[in-house]
């Protein structure tokens, strides 16, 4: 099959440098596997941004066709599980790493990354959630697990306007959760209010807590930040309280002590979103299509083309993101 397509195709210069451009590719020269899919969106993440600068723990190889996320419609299937037409949904695993991923318009990925588009979501909706969505969404079911309760008391989210922030306080509060929302930016509170804040703080105050443990103050909480943040943000969560550790995006640096772990009883919980089990992932989806799906989607989210991506992942490299994009690759 030799039909080119239009992607995001990252080269290295000479000088070392890595240069982002939409570029013409064939799909014979996409990598093996048992499924073709015509992207029809995609959607733009911090690591999308990490693979463009040419940060080797997030991809190797260059030049290289980068995007953790995509959504689209088989074109072609060895695999018996998947038809021609069908609508599916492909995120994680080594997609968009060192695998041609969702920022172009086809992709060829192993069947057993392939997740059947559940019924109540289109494809564009899908990328509207994303790799974000979908990891507040296994950050909010880590909290429900150990004992998290809309009656329990206030959740905090940190980086409250960037992707999984914004998901993650706006999940919390369809589900009747109140909502502290951190953030940087407070010219955005009357957004973070809008979609369900019950409160919103400077993140630097979190900076300013000096003892090994400080007077609670959340009830459990979901963490993007890392860093110095998470240490002091385990010091004010209440007794038998966790936090859904998910992001780097501050530091990947943990510097603490165990006494708020031990004396509050507290819970600091990992969260993965690209190794996930095939099944897991299918639930989750169909839990975002259905009971968690949230009708104020597409105001979380502004619609982009390919061709303006690299300006965009500048966006998430300085930033100045509020909310999500979505990549209209039709």
């Amino acid at each position: 099959m030799a039909v080119n397509f239009q992607a995001l195709w990252v080269t290295q210069s000479d000088s070392g440098e890595f240069v982002p451009q939409i570029a013409q590719r064939k799909i014979d020269d996409l990598p093996a596997g048992e499924v073709l899919v015509r992207v029809e969106y995609s959607s733009l993440n911090y690591k999308d941004m990490l693979s463009v600068q040419g940060h080797p723990a997030v991809t190797r190889q260059y030049p290289h066709q980068p995007g953790i996320d995509a959504a689209g419609v088989v074109e072609h299937s060895s695999d018996g599980n998947f038809a021609v037409g069908d609508s599916v949904i492909v995120t994680g695993y080594d997609l968009g790493m060192n695998t041609s991923g969702g920022l172009g318009q086809y992709i060829r990925v192993p069947a057993s990354w392939v997740i059947p588009l559940p019924a109540g979501l289109t494809t564009k909706e899908a990328m509207s959630y994303g790799t974000a969505g979908f990891t507040s969404a296994l950050c909010l079911e880590k909290l429900i697990a150990q004992g998290a309760t809309p009656s329990g008391g206030l959740v905090a989210v940190t980086g409250a306007t960037g992707g999984v922030g914004i998901f993650a306080v706006s999940l919390l509060a369809k589900l009747g959760f109140s909502v502290a929302a951190a953030t940087g930016k407070p010219e955005n509170g009357r957004m973070l209010k809008d979609i369900g804040a019950a409160e919103i703080f400077d993140r630097a105050e979190l900076l300013q807590l000096t003892k090994l443990v400080e007077a609670p103050r959340f009830a459990h909480a979901i963490d993007v930040l890392g860093g110095e943040y998470l240490a002091n943000l385990l010091k004010i969560i209440d007794y038998n309280g966790s936090i859904s550790c998910c992001g780097i995006a501050a530091s990947p640096e943990l510097s603490t002590t165990v006494i708020p772990l031990i004396v509050r009883n507290v819970n600091l919980m990992g969260v993965d979103c690209v190794e996930q089990p095939i099944a897991r992932k299918t639930d989750i989806w169909k839990k975002l299509a259905n009971e968690w799906k949230l009708d104020i989607v597409d105001k979380l989210v502004e619609e982009i083309t390919l061709a303006q991506v690299p300006e965009y992942l500048e966006r998430i490299k300085n930033g100045t993101v509020v909310g999500r994009y979505v990549v209209n690759l039709s």
